[in-house]
C-alpha cells in the first residue's frame, strides 16, 4: 500500500517500461533523452522494470517506494555500475562502501561536519569566494559553470587541507579533478576494462590525473603527521577521528579514500547547483529582485558571513527550489543483498535498482506546475501535503549525503556574495535549457553570462541589518535537521 499526495491509500503497482529494443533494451532513450524518459515512467507503475541490454533492472517511481528502498540499506545496498566504477577512484570510502563498513566510517567521519566546525569552514569558503569575485570586471563575460566548478574545487581543497596546501598544489587539484570526474563517467557508461587500458590520450590523461591526485593527498597526510596540529580543517578531523565503539582510528589508506570521496562529492555537484541557481535567477527577474532585496537588508552592502545564514531565508529557498528543479544527483543505483519484495514485486538477490530525484521532483502529482521556478513552495505551511520522500536532493536515511549542510552553506554564501556585488545576465543566443545528455551529474552545460556591477540599496554596515527578516523555520541553519521525509 502507498499514500498518494492527498493521503488516500492505493495498492502498489509494478509495471514495465515500453519501447525496449532487442539487445539494447532501453539504452537509447536513457542515452538520448534520459530526463524525458524518466518523467514518463510513473505512468507505468510505482516500480517499473527496465532493460539494460539483456539485464533487467527496476526504478522506483513514487516517494513511498523510494523511501522504503532508502530506509532499508541492509537489503538495498550500494551497488550497480556507478558504484563499481566509483570504488576504483575513491576506494572503500563513504560513497562506495557497503552497509556494515559504511556504518563504521559514518560514525568516524560525522564529527567532521559538526555544526561547531562550520564557522571555520565558512571562513575558508568566503576567502575563496571573495578571490573569485574580485577577478570579475563589469561588462566582461564569464563561463559561469566553469567558474563555479573552479571555485568549488578550490573551496574543497582549502576546507580539506587549510593552510597546508600551497597555491601551486591547489591549482594542481583544480587541474586533476575534472579529468578524473570525466574519466569516471566514461568508465561508468562503458564498463569495458580493456578499453580503458588502451594507450589513448584520454586514458593517459586519466591515469596521470589519478596518480597526481593520489600524490597530493599522500603529501598532505604526511605533512599533517609531521605537524600534528589541528588546523580546523577536514583533514585534521579525519586524522583524529576515533570509532566510538572500539576506539579504532582510520588508517592512512582509509583517510586517503575519505579525502577523495569528500572532494569528488563536494565539487561537481556543488558547482552545478550554484550555476543552475544563477541561471534560474537570470531567467526569473522577479525572483532575482526579491533575493537582492533580502541580501541588501541582511548585508547592507558588505560581504556575507556564517552568522548571516539563518537570515538569508529567501536566498536559501531559491537554492532549495533549484535543487528540486535541477537536482545535480539525478539518478542513483542500489543492489539487493538478498531475495526481497518491493511494490508487490519479488526481486532476486543481486537485482539492480534505480531511484531518481529528478523523476520525483518533476512529478506534477507531487509538485503542481513542476517546471515553474517558485521558491515560495518552501515557505512554512506550503508543503504540508507533500509525501515523505518526495524531495530528495541529498538522499535519505543512513546513506544521506554527509555534507548536505556544508554544501547548502557554501552555495548560499556564494549566491549572497555574488548578489551583494554583481548582477549576471545570460548572453543573448545562449541556450537556457539544462543540458539533457547523460552525465554523472545534472548541470547547465557551458553558460556564458555578462557581469554587471550592482550597488546595494542600503548603506554599508558593520553587522547584520537590524531590520533584516528573522530566520524562518524552513531554513536549515535555524534548525537541527531540514530533511523532508
Amino acid at each position: 500500500m502507498n499514500s498518494d499526495p492527498r493521503g488516500s491509500l492505493q495498492v502498489k503497482r509494478s509495471g514495465i517500461a515500453p519501447g525496449a529494443l532487442p539487445l539494447l533494451g532501453h539504452a537509447l532513450p536513457l542515452w538520448r533523452r534520459p530526463l524525458e524518459f524518466l518523467s514518463e515512467l510513473p505512468d507505468h507503475g510505482d516500480l517499473v522494470e527496465l532493460r539494460l541490454g539483456p539485464k533487467r533492472a527496476y526504478i522506483a517511481c513514487d516517494p513511498e517506494t523510494t523511501r522504503q528502498m532508502l530506509l532499508q540499506p541492509r537489503i538495498f545496498d550500494k551497488g550497480g555500475p556507478l558504484f563499481e566504477t566509483a570504488r576504483r577512484l575513491v576506494g572503500n570510502g563513504l560513497v562506495a562502501s557497503l552497509w556494515e563498513e559504511h556504518r563504521r566510517q559514518r560514525r568516524m567521519v560525522q564529527p567532521s561536519f559538526h555544526q561547531a566546525r562550520m564557522p571555520k569552514y565558512a571562513e575558508l569558503m568566503l576567502k575563496e569566494i571573495d578571490q573569485e569575485l574580485a577577478s570579475w570586471a563589469p561588462g566582461h563575460t564569464v563561463d559561469i559553470l566553469q567558474a563555479m566548478h573552479d571555485l568549488t574545487l578550490r573551496i574543497a581543497a582549502r576546507t580539506m587541507f587549510s593552510s597546508l596546501i600551497s597555491d601551486e598544489t591547489a591549482t594542481k587539484v583544480q587541474e586533476f579533478m575534472p579529468v578524473i570526474l570525466r574519466g569516471v563517467y566514461v568508465r561508468t557508461v562503458a564498463p569495458v576494462d580493456w578499453l580503458h587500458k588502451l594507450p589513448t590520450a584520454a586514458n593517459r590523461r586519466y591515469d596521470y590525473a589519478s596518480a597526481g591526485m593520489k600524490h597530493v593527498i599522500t603529501q598532505m597526510i604526511n605533512d599533517h603527521h609531521r605537524s600534528g596540529t589541528d588546523r580546523g580543517d577536514l583533514l585534521s578531523m579525519l586524522m583524529s577521528a576515533r570509532d566510538g565503539e572500539d576506539g579504532d582510528r582510520l588508517s592512512d589508506e582509509e583517510i586517503h579514500n575519505q579525502v577523495m570521496t569528500l572532494i569528488v562529492g563536494g565539487t561537481e555537484t556543488t558547482g552545478n547547483a550554484t550555476a543552475s541557481a544563477l541561471q534560474m535567477l537570470a531567467l526569473n527577474p522577479d525572483v532575482e529582485r526579491r533575493m537582492h532585496t533580502e541580501v541588501d537588508e541582511v548585508l547592507g552592502g558588505r560581504q556575507p558571513s556564517f552568522e548571516d545564514l539563518p537570515r538569508l531565508d529567501y536566498c536559501y529557498r531559491v537554492l532549495y527550489e533549484t535543487l528540486r528543479l535541477r537536482p545535480p544527483v539525478w539518478l542513483v543505483t542500489r543492489t539487493t543483498t538478498r531475495d526481497t519484495e518491493l511494490a508487490g514485486r519479488q526481486l532476486r538477490s543481486g537485482t539492480t535498482l534505480f531511484y531518481s530525484p529528478y523523476l520525483l521532483h518533476l512529478n506534477p502529482d507531487l509538485f503542481p506546475e513542476p517546471e515553474r521556478f517558485d521558491p515560495d513552495r518552501w515557505l512554512p505551511g506550503r508543503n504540508v501535503d507533500l509525501p515523505p520522500g518526495a524531495m530528495l536532493p541529498f538522499g535519505l536515511g543512513s546513506r544521506k549525503c554527509i555534507g548536505d549542510k556544508f554544501g547548502l552553506a557554501e552555495i548560499t554564501l556564494t549566491l549572497a556574495a555574488i548578489a551583494s556585488r554583481w548582477q549576471l545576465r545570460i548572453v543573448p543566443g545562449e541556450p537556457t535549457k539544462t543540458r539533457t545528455a547523460p552525465e554523472m551529474t545534472l548541470g547547465t552545460g557551458p553558460l556564458t553570462m555578462v557581469v554587471e556591477r550592482r550597488v546595494s540599496t542600503r548603506p554599508t554596515t558593520g553587522g547584520p541589518s537590524e531590520s533584516a527578516p528573522p530566520p524562518s523555520r524552513g531554513c536549515p541553519y535555524s534548525r537541527t535537521d531540514e530533511s523532508q521525509g
